[in-house]
């Protein structure tokens, strides 16, 4: 297998950009779903705090072997309407997300959600800020911003975000949110990058195109994402997709074969308008 590429963040950090997703994994599940995934050469998980699967994730990474500076270790903020975002708060859950992944630092930690009907996402950055110049997260970014509550951030705050994790996917594969990121010098990263499974890899095209290149339509969809030069983290917890979706750096989609997965964007969002998902 070819070794995974990574992408230089705004700081200069390195990212790989194919991780893995434990997205919806419980907790019991993630040491094994974790563990496959790092024997299968991914050396990047991306987790959360609402999840409730830090623990059983950071317990494969203990038990890898692996040295910790060849891992790449995403993590959440869940900023839920439950409490008041105030600096102490944030500095707590981050501390909290640290001991269950069982870590002295986090590569990534990204705002969960806008929640642009509370307002609070700029007193939460400045929080971030804080973390990342103690250098207990190496990086720092969002998730699910839209275009607005992204250029106001970056408009009244000094920190740029490394990272914004965005739903993307053939359906959806977000041009101006990536073009107002690319002006910036924000990496773009996809969850559900193969659809949730609802439809995307029957599309006959990437059946074709995989049948082309002796490919997967999951393997095709992941490897527009990598040619498009986004982040992407699939998630499965059967080995044999685990093992699957690494396998897609030893071929190359032609321009006619990146131009047949542009037709499939029908601007289809398959998870919450984060301009209104508001969290509980």
């Amino acid at each position: 297998m070819s070794e995974i590429p990574t992408i230089t963040l705004n700081n200069g950090v390195e990212m790989p950009q194919l991780g893995f997703g434990v997205w919806q994994v419980p907790d019991d599940e993630a040491t094994a779903a974790v563990s496959t995934a790092l024997e299968a050469g991914y050396r990047s998980i991306d987790t959360a705090a609402i999840y409730e699967n830090e623990e059983g994730t950071g317990k494969a990474l203990a038990a890898s072997g692996i040295a910790r500076e060849e891992l790449f270790v995403t993590t959440k903020l869940w900023n839920s309407a439950s409490e008041t975002w105030t600096r102490d708060n944030v500095l707590r859950e981050f501390d909290a997300s640290l001991g269950r992944l069982g870590l002295d630092y986090i590569d990534l930690y990204l705002i969960h959600w806008p929640r642009p009907m509370r307002d609070d996402y700029l007193a939460i950055w400045r929080a971030f800020e804080e973390i990342a110049e103690s250098g207990r997260a190496r990086a720092v970014g969002v998730s699910n911003f839209p275009v607005a509550q992204l250029e106001r951030l970056l408009g009244e705050t000094s920190l740029v975000p490394a990272v914004n994790q965005v739903e993307l996917h053939p359906y959806f594969p977000q041009a101006e949110l990536r073009a107002v990121h690319a002006k910036h010098g924000i990496t773009t990263e996809a969850w559900s990058p193969l659809g949730q499974g609802r439809g995307l890899l029957d599309e006959p095209v990437l059946g074709r195109i995989g049948a082309k290149h002796g490919k997967s339509p999951a393997q095709v969809a992941l490897r527009w994402h990598l040619q498009l030069g986004n982040v992407v983290i699939p998630k499965s917890v059967t080995p044999s997709r685990i093992r699957e979706n690494v396998d897609v750096l030893g071929f190359e989609l032609d321009a006619e074969d990146m131009a047949a997965i542009a037709g499939l964007d029908s601007g289809t969002r398959l998870g919450p308008d984060p301009a209104e998902f508001d969290i509980s």
